[in-house]
């Protein structure tokens, strides 16, 4: 017969497998600082020494890391998803662009429709809460934090879809964008025209998604990312152009 005595769990280990399914689920981000030792000990009701024990096992498996006097951390676990080899290489080659708009146009799609269907009324709540803030941002003429508030905007909408697997590839891909491998961000929001444009954009894929309108929300992304992918396009034209200008001017002035 399949079944066996059952055992009681030692402390230490349910401490390692909350931690664990909060890393999973994307609650515990890469990077984020865990409370005081005491603290988190008292919330979690055990004993300090079996938190020592957990933290020790979860150091072991590359999830946590402690830095001197600064506390213990999330560990980077995205910062393998792509090797500094490979992400050099895309930083040097224009078509990696396209094909990572291209990529993230599939992802969101699918996400966003995952959203509307199977997101909870917090989940759509967060995602609007966020845009709510970009909004605001956009009328006190903040460009930096309305570019950040993009990229919170999108991950909102992964985390809502529910699927931690897409979860934890597209924060690698956002972690690429963030590092400025295949462009910055913030190039985007320089002008104001384009900052209402993408505006308009994130409140029309708000919109669908509030509503659950699956079809129309991946409608709204993919318009959105085809749009920053033309943008993109006719920006990369736009520099080597002027350098082509540029070159010619400092010849006609040395003539």
């Amino acid at each position: 017969m399949p079944f066996h005595k059952v055992r009681s769990e030692k402390l230490s280990q349910s401490v390692v497998r909350q931690v664990e399914l909060l890393i999973l689920r994307g609650i515990l981000r890469p990077g984020e600082r865990l409370p005081s030792e005491r603290e988190l000990a008292e919330r979690m009701g055990v004993s300090r020494p079996s938190l020592r024990e957990a933290v020790a096992e979860l150091q072991d498996r590359g999830l946590l890391t402690t830095r001197a006097g600064a506390g213990i951390y999330v560990a980077d676990v995205l910062g393998s998803a792509f090797s500094p080899a490979l992400t050099r290489l895309f930083a040097r080659h224009d078509e990696a662009v396209s094909d990572y708009v291209a990529f993230r146009r599939d992802m969101e799609g699918l996400a966003v429709d995952r959203a509307a269907r199977l997101g909870s009324a917090t989940d759509l709540a967060v995602v609007g809460t966020v845009f709510t803030k970009m909004q605001a941002a956009h009328e006190r003429g903040d460009a930096a934090l309305e570019a950040q508030l993009d990229a919170d905007f999108h991950t909102a909408i992964v985390e809502a879809s529910h699927n931690v697997i897409m979860l934890h590839m597209m924060r690698s891909m956002y972690q690429l964008l963030r590092d400025g491998v295949f462009y910055n961000r913030q190039v985007m929001f320089r002008q104001r025209t384009t900052r209402s444009t993408l505006l308009d954009q994130h409140r029309a894929i708000n919109a669908a998604l509030q509503d659950r309108d699956a079809e129309g929300a991946r409608a709204a992304m993919e318009a959105h990312l085809d749009y920053v992918g033309t943008a993109l396009s006719e920006q990369r034209e736009a520099d080597r152009n002027e350098a082509i200008a540029r070159q010619r001017l400092a010849h006609e002035t040395e003539r």
